[in-house]
């Protein structure tokens, strides 16, 4: 669908179309630098996951910067993919029958949920996203309908307003010092209380929960709609307007924090709420550290900091603006025949990056169990980006070239029959 807000001039049409831009483009239209950010949010999870504790010195700083926003940056992408997968659709043709609109979308959402479902059974230690994909996709269908204004509205005030909704509601769940950041597991569908606590952590106290993590959703699909990244400008204000954003996020953070007593009055929250994190060396991160997916609702001054997984405001404003940048950025690279090579690994395990998200959970569940170190690090790395790279190579005329976890999904939601 072209954005009406950014028609493009006949120029454009043609230079978005050249030799480097169809270079960029993957299969099913999707385009090669979105594939390659996708590519990295892998990487990031990977050191999130496997690696040693983010130190900030030295190399550390690389897992300092993947320490809560590899999830951030995966959800935003969902979204951008949402309505890329939709580009080129007339609004008037899409499926209009329950079964040609909806029944895809719900297997979809149930078949992710299953599987988070089962994943984070296997070993509790992995915070596992993909029920909480399961919500976002759900309820994101009825915002693919809206206007690109509307949109663009909406996601600039869900950045705000998601966090806000999760600091208030959170004590009405018993949730207003703590106990936040769980995800929902097999074992919790057995009982009434079990399936009322999912709906709560899907939706709000979880560790990936809807309140704070589908204003990436929103941003993200809101990008898709305004920026059309195979147009070279674009991508560049994209990169540009993205490193604005997460400047204003994180800065904004460090002057309430720094400048202007925020994190004097949060010591003093503290002291009352959580006493025993006073004797950490930083207390806020120790508090912090204790639940992810939303801050505490003990003190108002919560949601101006921006540490890994607060998902306040400034911090979802930082991630979503390192999400826009990273898109502009790689988009740019993917014009010229030198960055699509550069790319392309990290393009084909960005493609497959459902299938590499189940494999190395599983792996984690059994033989390296327990893994926190570079080298372990490095291997999961190395070898993600070599089995995708065989695997495509191996089916690259065949469907299951996406991934084999991508291709079930598929399989699954083809619809067929009348509408």
């Amino acid at each position: 669908m072209r954005d009406p807000l950014h028609p493009a001039r006949p120029r454009d049409v043609r230079r978005a179309t050249g030799p480097a831009a169809r270079a960029a483009v993957g299969g099913a239209g999707r385009l090669a630098g979105v594939d390659a950010v996708r590519g990295l949010a892998v990487l990031g999870m990977f050191a999130v996951h496997v690696g040693p504790g983010p130190e900030p010195q030295g190399a550390g700083y690389l897992l300092v910067a993947a320490d809560g926003r590899a999830p951030a940056l995966f959800t935003l992408l969902a979204g951008f993919s949402l309505v890329l997968a939709q580009r080129g659709q007339d609004p008037a043709q899409r499926p209009a029958g329950w079964t040609r609109r909806w029944r895809p979308l719900l297997i979809r959402c149930a078949l992710l949920a299953v599987l988070g479902l089962s994943l984070a059974s296997l070993w509790p230690g992995i915070l596992v996203i993909l029920a909480f994909f399961a919500v976002y996709f759900l309820v994101a269908e009825p915002f693919t309908r809206l206007s690109t204004p509307v949109l663009t509205v909406v996601a600039a005030a869900s950045v705000v307003v998601g966090p806000l909704l999760s600091f208030l509601l959170g004590p009405v769940f018993g949730y207003e010092v703590s106990g936040r950041g769980l995800v929902p597991e097999a074992a919790d569908l057995a009982s009434w209380s079990g399936l009322g606590r999912v709906l709560v952590e899907l939706l709000l106290t979880g560790a990936y929960p809807l309140a704070t993590y589908f204003p990436y959703v929103l941003v993200g699909m809101a990008l898709a709609r305004l920026c059309d990244v195979r147009v070279r400008s674009v991508a560049r204000r994209m990169a540009a307007w993205g490193t604005v954003a997460a400047v204003a996020g994180y800065g904004s953070a460090w002057l309430a924090s720094h400048v202007f007593g925020a994190r004097q009055r949060l010591l003093e929250a503290i002291a009352v709420h959580h006493p025993q994190a006073l004797s950490a060396a930083d207390p806020v991160r120790e508090v912090l550290a204790g639940q992810y997916g939303a801050v505490p609702s003990t003190s108002w001054y919560w949601l101006l900091v921006a540490d890994p997984y607060s998902q306040t405001p400034p911090e979802t404003l930082g991630n979503a603006g390192v999400g826009c940048a990273l898109i502009g950025l790689c988009a740019l690279a993917a014009r010229h025949g030198v960055g699509v090579r550069l790319l392309r690994p990290l393009t084909l395990l960005g493609a497959m990056a459902l299938s590499a998200y189940v494999v190395h959970t599983l792996v984690l569940a059994g033989p390296a169990h327990g893994a926190a170190s570079w080298s372990a690090w490095l291997a999961f790395s190395a070898l993600a980006l070599a089995l995708t790279w065989v695997w495509q190579r191996i089916w690259a005329d065949s469907p299951l070239r996406r991934g084999p976890v991508e291709h079930v999904l598929r399989l699954a939601t083809r619809v067929r029959g009348p509408a």
